[in-house]
């Protein structure tokens, strides 16, 4: 029975995403339902993605179920402990001081996580050219608004 937990969340989350979906507003300008079109592709591809996901646990339940036996590595729960934590204070940061200093924060935090100090020069490089070159290709070829 534990194997259906995290499929079920993500079906509810589907489905209040999709109803909070076809609960927006209609478009004043242009084609009114014209907002919604992303926002259903993904709720819809959620769902979809959701009841294979559970299918697939159907299918497979008679095997044993030894998921959970990860967290017995202390270390790696603590690391994505540690990730979701930079995660969350990415969001919280993100409007605050802007996508740049932000996403080289964030994006230096998890490469020092992941590669350690050893390779110092090389998480540096990443950090600022990913950073650099996704703030470009968003706000200047693209036009698109960064905070």
């Amino acid at each position: 029975m534990i194997r259906f937990i995290v499929p079920s969340i993500i079906l509810l989350i589907s489905v209040i995403y999709l109803i909070l979906t076809f609960n927006l507003p209609e478009s004043k300008v242009g084609n009114p339902t014209a907002a919604m079109n992303y926002p259903l592709l993904i709720g819809f591809s959620l769902l979809g993605l959701s009841i294979l996901y559970i299918l697939s646990e159907i299918k497979d339940r008679k095997k044993i179920f030894d998921a959970y036996k990860i967290f017995s590595d202390r270390e790696l729960t603590i690391k994505v402990i540690i990730v979701l934590v930079l995660c969350l204070g990415y969001t919280f940061i993100f409007e605050r001081i802007g996508f740049l200093i932000s996403t080289i924060l964030f994006l230096g935090a998890l490469l020092f996580l992941i590669n350690g100090r050893r390779k110092w020069l090389m998480n540096i490089i990443v950090t600022i050219l990913f950073s650099f070159i996704s703030w470009y290709t968003f706000a200047e070829l693209l036009s698109v608004s960064l905070p």
